[in-house]
């Protein structure tokens, strides 16, 4: 730490020392503005708001400082003008450096008219701004004084003009939801705003050649009291194509469309109807149905911006085109208003093939080697069906953990996928005209999965399930049935010498079937750039549910499907992100889980496959993935090595994490993480695992400091974690804040947890 406290201070001295002789003759470097500003004894605004908002029209922006050194200029300087835009120079160039902003850009005269025309627009009409500019060292400042007068408000607004169709429409929908309204201070940007509301519900209501510009916009300052009366209306130059709502008259499509070919659009013969729409497929790619489905309006029909936005969306999430273009015109030889719409649509390539080789670490102390290969075909059925079949080998070694040395495992994987642009069940059929289209989503697979020294497992799943959004933020899933089998063979001697001491091991390799249904909600609200974000996951699983009313279980693994037990619980997830910008860009990023898994009547543990787990680089940081719970049961070596997965019944995790920006490649991190998981009862692990009223007492703390690096295409993550409270201690000493200890090799290596990662943690 003190090298690298060294290092910064180096560089902020030679940045301090260097800088200016790397500018140009007659050159200062600009510092910054500072504004003065004066208002009226009627002004209500503050001055402090008033200085915030002149900012807005403030140029330049000036370079980064810390400790009033300009360090990016100085990289900017030391590493010079890169001989390659793509090269490593470059890429440095641009995370580290940072163009000099010289005083030869500052014109204090304009940027004061600037922030004068920013105050008359905002309603404080009849106000002054000036500016000029100082010099010190090697910094020139621009200085700017500001007198306000009071700020205007609305007092009506009137719609006036003809009594045309077209402005009664825009009088009838400006009264709802307008952003102007008697009383709002006068401000030229919401008049913008409403404008363009205005043209965007026109563009929903057939008026295809409208746009904001021919609104027109008139405040009367002469009414006294500082107010503004606000005449709006439709300027006498509007065209009278403009003036009018259109129908759609024909629907075209062209799904072969390439800029090379010519000659695609081919003579009128070679055209098909189906459902009113007209389609040029002369390769015979694609069911016309799909067009039919995917396409949200039909001739006759009004023109609704909504509809052609959909279309195109829709034909874009379908994966089958690589280029959507739509483009609509009017029909010149009939006097009404009426609209030819056309859609191009160039095919993606219909098959792929992809090969992955992957090395990985995981949280129970393995790394290994995984490689797949995926192949694909986007257009299976001619309906933009998407038909995956992908198989995957790998081997895992434990190289944390010695007692699980020499204990491989491997695994060899098949799934077919099959996904559907539409609602599929048999015997029905649903209409639907979303903005996005649904998904039916089919899977069947098998793995054979070999843990060397003790058993082998063949998994065999299947799912069907159905995926559709209702808007971009809000996303749903439902799995209308999923059946997994899991068989285990060649079980070894060494496996069963130690269940016949620890009965609880058979659990790894009894065969078990799960017949399930799922549902889940996730939302976002808040935008990309939003000062508050929130991010909200509900799932539902069941199993066994319908199987067990038929078949009457009501007793441990006491009923049988397809020879093996059958699963009966439910579970339900719930997660909560929330995500606050402070100051600087600085986030507060927060997010708590709770999920509670209930096994009943046929079962009383969760299979191996619905456990939850805890621990590990995306949840409790300062514990490795098995070394949490369940409860305060702490597990040993023989867990790790035996059972296929150390999990609970019940969980909870709450985390933390203050994310600062130190520049545009690296940002750290400030976490504090808890949580644990338990079980419903203690046929794995005994009564310490089971979930008491007491469970908050047995929550496991953790912090530490994390480091972030901006790859562009991805985020490598750094994270070192130590816990503050380890529930398996006994009640009353699990806080060891007090043991904490950075000089003591042993301490070390027993708390202190490296994660590493891709992507932030939550």
């Amino acid at each position: 730490m003190k090298i690298i406290l060294r290092y910064l201070v180096c560089i902020l001295l030679l940045s301090a020392c260097s800088v200016q002789k790397y500018l140009p003759p007659g050159e200062s470097l600009y510092r910054g503005a500072n504004i003065k500003v004066e208002k009226d004894n009627e002004t209500k605004t503050s001055k402090k708001q008033l200085k915030k908002d002149l900012k807005q029209a403030l140029s330049p922006t000036p370079n980064k400082y810390i400790l009033g050194q300009p360090y990016k200029v100085w990289w900017w300087y030391v590493l010079g003008t890169p001989k390659k835009e793509k090269g490593f120079k470059a890429f440095l160039l641009k995370r580290l450096g940072e163009a000099p902003v010289l005083s030869s850009r500052i014109n204090s005269k304009a940027t004061a008219e600037n922030m004068e025309s920013y105050l008359q627009n905002s309603g404080y009409f009849f106000s002054h701004v000036s500016g000029d500019t100082s010099h010190k060292k090697y910094f020139v400042y621009a200085n700017y004084q500001a007198f306000v007068n009071p700020q205007y408000h609305l007092s009506e607004i009137v719609w006036a003009g003809d009594s045309s169709k077209l402005i009664k429409t825009l009088e009838r929908i400006s009264e709802k939801r307008s952003v102007l309204k008697p009383g709002n201070a006068y401000n030229l940007n919401d008049i913008k705003a409403e404008r363009d509301r205005l043209d965007l519900t026109l563009k929903n209501r057939g008026y295809y050649f409208f746009n904001p510009d021919y609104i027109m916009a008139y405040a009367d300052t002469s009414i006294g009291a500082k107010k503004v009366k606000l005449y709006m209306s439709v300027k006498q130059s509007t065209p009278d194509s403009a003036r009018n709502p259109y129908r759609i008259n024909s629907i075209t499509v062209y799904p072969n469309y390439s800029l090379t070919n010519e000659n695609v659009f081919a003579a009128t013969d070679s055209f098909i109807m189906y459902d009113s729409i007209r389609i040029n497929d002369t390769l015979h790619k694609f069911k016309p149905r799909l067009f039919a489905s995917t396409i949200t309006y039909r001739p006759g029909s009004l023109y609704r911006s909504r509809n052609q936005n959909a279309s195109l969306n829709r034909f874009i999430n379908l994966g089958a085109f690589k280029f959507v273009k739509n483009k609509f015109e009017r029909v010149t030889q009939d006097s009404g208003y009426k609209l030819d719409a056309t859609y191009l649509l160039t095919p993606q390539k219909k098959k792929a093939l992809q090969g992955n080789i992957d090395g990985f670490t995981k949280d129970n102390g393995y790394l290994g080697l995984q490689t797949s290969i995926n192949w694909k075909n986007r257009n299976a059925m001619k309906g933009a069906e998407q038909l995956g079949i992908k198989t995957t080998a790998g081997i895992e070694t434990a190289y944390g953990d010695s007692i699980a040395k020499k204990n491989n495992n491997y695994r060899l994987g098949l799934e077919a996928s099959l996904k559907l642009p539409r609602y599929f069940i048999p015997f029905f059929h649903i209409d639907e005209n979303h903005f996005y289209p649904p998904n039916t989503n089919l899977i069947l697979g098998y793995e054979w999965y070999r843990k060397q020294l003790f058993y082998t497992k063949n998994f065999f799943k299947f799912q069907y399930e159905f995926t559709w959004k209702s808007n971009s933020r809000t996303q749903f899933n439902l799995g209308l049935f999923s059946l997994s089998y899991l068989n285990a063979s060649n079980v070894t001697d060494t496996f069963y010498a130690e269940a016949a001491v620890r009965p609880s091991l058979l659990l790894n390799v009894y065969p078990e079937a799960i017949l399930g249904t799922s549902f889940s909600l996730s939302k976002t609200i808040g935008q990309r750039f939003s000062k508050n974000k929130w991010y909200a996951n509900l799932a539902v699983d069941l199993s066994g549910n319908v199987a067990g009313l038929i078949l009457g279980a009501k007793h441990y693994r006491e009923k049988e499907i397809f020879g093996a037990p059958f699963a009966q619980f439910v579970k339900t997830d719930f997660s909560l992100h929330y995500t606050r910008r402070l100051k600087n860009n600085w986030d507060w990023a927060n997010r708590i889980q709770v999920g509670i898994g209930i096994p009943y009547n046929n079962s009383s543990v969760l299979p191996f496959s619905k456990l939850y787990t805890i621990g590990g680089s995306n949840s409790i940081r300062g514990f490795r993935s098995r070394d949490v719970g369940p409860g305060t049961y702490r597990t040993t070596d023989q867990d790790k090595l035996f059972f296929q997965l150390i999990g609970g019944d019940y969980k909870l995790l709450m985390n933390t994490e203050m994310r600062i920006p130190l520049s545009s490649l690296f940002s750290t991190a400030v976490f504090v993480d808890a949580g644990n998981i338990w079980n419903k009862t203690g046929i794995l692990f005994g009564d310490k695992a089971k979930l008491t009223k007491n469970f908050y007492k047995e929550l496991a703390v953790a912090t530490g400091i994390g480091l972030r690096i901006d790859a562009t295409i991805f985020i490598i993550r750094v994270d070192l974690g130590m816990p503050l409270r380890k529930p398996y201690l006994p009640n009353g000493e699990r806080w060891v804040i007090d043991q904490i200890d950075f000089s003591n090799a042993a301490w070390r290596k027993e708390n202190l947890v490296l994660n590493l990662g891709l992507g932030l943690p939550f």
